[in-house]
């Protein structure tokens, strides 16, 4: 019979699949195998199989049986792969180098057990003994009930009750045992030498009940049948343990491989020069960080799939891939277009479009939603890259988002949310009927303040004042005759990653992108180096733009004075606003993009020391001084720090000018 998985234990599966090092551990005999009247004919299913071969041989997965069968038994009847590792004997039997050696009072004492309980068991039909390195094990199932239990009282009053023998007892057995194991000391030692960051683990007996009672924190214990139980969830039947391993299968391989990566070209990018967001072609916000481009991600779908954060709207009824995308002319705004809804996105900054001229600056997300079919929405900040847990206030005509160190609110007018736990994190959705709001609705993110106020002008004078200020810039400059769109979506492009506020101009948007598929060589790039950004600033130059160039200079200027006189000691990269990075850190609980992993924060590069970035900043400078015909002070402070610079080197013996090093 066919049993759906309980809601809360799919969910429970769902955050379990995500850890970095998982753990599966589960009994033999009534979990993988049905039970039968002859232990000898135990055979597993052929689906359990199935799901632990591959879970088995999924990277940072261990998948272990943990049974009371002697090692050698279970070894035989399982047929499982060597990557499934085998415990036997309630945990004094390991197949992974730590088999237990028995002293040699305990080989006596068990030379005792075995003589004193063969006694017991004479004349007694359908009693069966299993000797076991560290114990025997008696198996009452096909005996006679009267039989069965003037075994097992004899058992009790005679050698159960000896110095130094220990008793477990399961369904219609009764073992002893000379060292003191069972299945929870077995998990512990499983998790300790796997560094496993959290244990799931499946049984049906008594004695699955020490595993369950010495799981913790995020570990899943699951039992089959009834009975009471120590374990947080039950399930009925060792088919429905199986369906819940495919599940949990089905979870991990797309967090591990990436869940349908989008390839990295497709994506459009929005940018107010303050910070920048990733659209897919699907209209899924998969990338956005706040306050600033190099501060920690609220959507990192990018690099984490869904439960790493996302912002998806999409038509209620026809689902699918969109008829086409496209960035609207001369601007950073981009449309997305099915049929009977298009949905136009762009960043705006309430500081630039005169919130209050007090405020502190903001960044507002605005997702202007026309058409006339229902719209399906799902909202899912996971700040600091899921790291940390949030709580969505539906208030007035948006939500509030609770927990995070920045402020931040969805006004979203006309809209009614069904908030929801999600992985304990809370995320909301909601279905939109465009007509029946005259054909438009704005969903507006706002980060870094609670204000669910209503604008003081239209959202279409609001997108008209963006785009005019990216178009009135475009349409100042000198494009080439050949590949000319190309060439302004490029600029456009440059100049979305240019922060106002600093005049830094960041490598890329984003962070731990791959340079091959699968690979490790994943950098976080939203830091400014010095070599790369003018670089990008003398494009902007020779396309007639000084503006950016300008910006920049300024903070390389102040990046060289905060040297306190020894230029010198310049990192290749800083942060956006000038400062050394922390450590570079990874994180763990994001998968990467397309399993890429691991994710990095940080860049550890900014410990070396690259004389060569002098070269391009100068050419830089040059460049300007040709366009306006002049050099100003700020920039000779620069031209004289690199040439104090690259004559004095890094200090070290040894050490040639011009060339890259790493201190020591």
């Amino acid at each position: 019979m066919f049993h759906a998985i309980d809601p809360a234990l799919r969910s429970a599966v769902g955050l379990i699949a995500r850890v970095p090092q998982l753990l599966i551990a589960c009994d033999y005999d009534g979990t993988l195998a049905p039970i039968v009247e002859d232990p000898s004919a135990a055979q597993p299913l052929p689906e359990a199989v199935a799901a632990v071969r591959a879970l088995a041989a999924l990277p940072q997965t261990t998948v272990a049986v943990v049974s009371g069968r002697a090692l050698r038994d279970l070894a035989t009847l399982s047929r499982l792969p060597s990557e499934v590792h085998l415990v036997g004997s309630h945990g004094s039997e390991f197949d992974i180098g730590f088999v237990q050696r028995l002293a040699p009072e305990l080989v006596d004492l068990r030379t005792r057990i075995q003589k004193a309980i063969e006694e017991i068991v004479a004349n007694k039909p359908g009693v069966r003994l299993e000797p076991k390195p560290a114990s025997i094990a008696v198996h009452t199932r096909t005996a006679a009930p009267a039989d069965a239990d003037a075994v097992r009282e004899a058992i009790f009053e005679g050698p159960a009750s000896w110095a130094g023998v220990h008793v477990t007892q399961g369904k219609e057995v009764v073992e002893l045992l000379v060292l003191q194991t069972h299945k929870g000391t077995a998990v512990d030692a499983l998790r300790m030498q796997l560094s496993a960051s959290a244990v799931l683990f499946v049984g049906d007996d008594v004695t699955d009940e020490n595993a369950f009672a010495h799981l913790h924190g995020p570990d899943i214990g699951i039992k089959i049948g009834p009975g009471e139980t120590k374990a947080g969830y039950r399930v009925a039947e060792p088919l429905d343990a199986v369906r819940v391993l495919a599940t949990l299968l089905e979870t991990r391989r797309n967090w591990l491989y990436g869940e349908r990566a989008v390839p990295i070209e497709r994506h459009s990018m929005l940018s107010n020069r303050r910070t920048i967001a990733l659209l897919a072609p699907d209209a899924k916000v998969t990338w956005l960080c706040h306050p600033s481009p190099d501060s920690a991600a609220i959507f990192a779908d990018l690099v984490g799939g869904s439960p790493a954060g996302h912002f998806s709207v999409r038509p209620a009824v026809r689902d699918g891939m969109p008829l086409g995308q496209r960035y609207r002319p001369g601007t950073l705004t981009v449309e997305t277009r099915w049929s009977g809804l298009t949905v136009t996105d762009w960043l705006d900054s309430s500081v630039a479009r005169g919130e209050q001229a007090n405020a502190p600056a903001s960044t507002s997300l605005v997702r202007r939603l026309t058409g006339t079919v229902r719209a399906r929405v799902e909202f899912a900040p996971r700040p600091e890259y899921g790291q940390v847990a949030i709580r969505l206030q539906p208030l007035g005509d948006g939500l509030l988002v609770l927990g995070s160190n920045e402020p931040m609110a969805l006004h979203a007018p006309g809209v009614e949310w069904d908030v929801y736990n999600d992985g304990g994190h809370d995320s909301a959705r909601a279905e939109i009927d465009l007509a029946a709001l005259g054909g438009e609705c704005t969903l507006e993110l706002r980060c870094g303040t609670h204000n669910l106020g209503a604008w003081h002008e239209p959202v279409a004078a609001r997108q008209a004042g963006v785009e005019r200020e990216w178009r009135d810039w475009a349409a100042a400059l000198k494009l080439p005759t050949v590949a000319r769109d190309h060439v302004l979506r490029s600029a456009l492009t440059l100049r979305g990653l240019c922060h106002e506020p600093t005049g830094s101009i960041l490598a890329a948007a984003t962070s731990s992108l791959p340079e091959e598929i699968g690979g490790v060589r994943n950098w976080d790039y939203r830091y400014c180096w010095l070599r790369d950004a003018a670089m990008s600033a003398r494009v902007l130059v020779d396309l007639g733009s000084l503006a950016e160039s300008e910006a920049y200079l300024g903070w390389v200027d102040r990046c060289v004075e905060r040297t306190g006189g020894h230029p010198e000691r310049l990192h290749p990269l800083y942060t956006v606003d000038g400062y050394d990075l922390g450590a570079e850190a990874v994180i763990d609980t994001l998968p990467g993009y397309a399993g890429s992993r691991p994710v990095r924060i940080g860049n550890a590069a900014n410990r070396q020391l690259q004389l060569d970035v002098f070269g391009p900043i100068a050419d830089l400078i040059a460049g300007v001084a040709e366009v306006r015909g002049s050099v100003r002070d700020q920039e000779w402070r620069v031209i004289e720090a690199m040439g104090a610079a690259a004559t004095t080197g890094c200090g070290k013996p040894g050490c040639r000018r011009g060339t890259t090093c790493t201190p020591r």
